[in-house]
């Protein structure tokens, strides 16, 4: 049976079997509940999970605390939940960086895909194709013939070694052919930055990172690198309709540590799912530009699954390696 299948499979058991845990499940929450979000705060993903922290303090009746936990690509902060109690009272606020970091950094003290559970998908957000005004590309097709034509190729900036808007640009050189040079930056601020100044042609910043360059006509967008549209740029087209196989998103998935009782699974997936109505959760995704998902727990993981294997192909072409 394929690692997903069997994932899934094992997941769906533990929600539907009766369980000897029942009680413990009608008492949940008995205390304050933890979300550790392993990234600095101020952060999209930060302020993210404390607008859904809030929707599942008032859902849950109890206290719900954000402790960012950053350092290490996000696993330091994974960590502590793996090797946390699968009491429903820690759970993992995170990103596609724990997809990747299972490829980027292969000698974890623990296993993403044995020690966590996947309770749901919340969200997806995309990054954007993006150029400084002066690159006379309008166009996908313009930016690829463009550095095919320039010597040297062209710059990309991202926001560091093996994040997101690092690896969409690898993808996107590969499946073009379009000879690209990769520069790091620390960060979505200092690569945004670069672009703007014109110390590199292009970049993929995520949606909320670029918006307001883009209303200030500093920037230039030509494409979102998810299968989808942007619902907060829907003119844009995805760069998968104009040449097949690039998808990369930026999502959010909510974790617990693995053995949690199937009960607290499926009641913090139902809240969550709630959660994600709400007018204030709405209001914040718009601004955002993230699409709400809210899967089932079997579905989450199944797509985790899916992204590990993405982006492990990803990271081989690449040739990255953690810094």
């Amino acid at each position: 049976m394929a690692p997903a299948a069997r994932n899934s499979s094992a997941l769906l058991v533990a929600l539907i079997a009766p369980c000897a845990t029942g009680a413990a499940a009608q008492d949940y929450p008995a205390r304050a509940i933890r979300i550790v979000v392993p990234f600095a705060p101020g952060g999209g993903t930060d302020v993210f999970a404390r607008v859904m922290g809030q929707r599942l303090q008032e859902a849950l009746g109890q206290s719900v605390v954000v402790d960012n936990r950053a350092g290490a690509g996000g696993n330091i902060g994974t960590e502590l939940v793996a090797k946390s109690a699968p009491d429903g009272h820690t759970l993992l606020f995170t990103t596609t960086a724990v997809a990747v970091n299972v490829t980027l950094f292969p000698k974890l003290a623990f296993d993403a895909r044995k020690d966590l559970i996947p309770i749901t998908q919340l969200g997806s957000t995309s990054s954007v194709l993006t150029v400084h005004p002066s690159v006379p590309a309008r166009s996908a097709q313009e930016l690829v013939a463009l550095a095919k034509r320039t010597r040297g190729g062209l710059n990309f900036a991202s926001n560091g070694t093996g994040a997101s808007s690092h690896l969409v640009g690898v993808m996107f050189g590969q499946v073009t052919g379009a000879p690209l040079t990769h520069i790091p930056y620390k960060g979505a601020a200092p690569a945004i930055n670069a672009l703007i100044s014109g110390e590199v042609e292009m970049a993929f910043p995520g949606v909320n990172s670029v918006m307001p360059m883009l209303r200030a006509g500093k920037v230039r967008a030509l494409a979102v690198s998810t299968t989808r549209r942007s619902s907060a740029l829907p003119d844009l087209p995805t760069l998968d309709s104009i040449y097949p196989g690039i998808d990369v998103d930026q999502w959010f998935i909510l974790f617990a540590p693995a053995g949690m009782p199937g009960a607290i699974i499926a009641r913090l997936n139902a809240e969550t799912a709630k959660g994600l109505q709400h007018p204030d959760v709405k209001a914040f995704m718009a601004r955002e530009g993230i699409d709400a998902v809210g899967s089932s727990p079997v579905q989450a993981a199944a797509f985790f699954e899916r992204e590990i294997g993405k982006f492990a192909g990803i990271v081989k072409i690449a040739g990255v390696k953690p810094d």
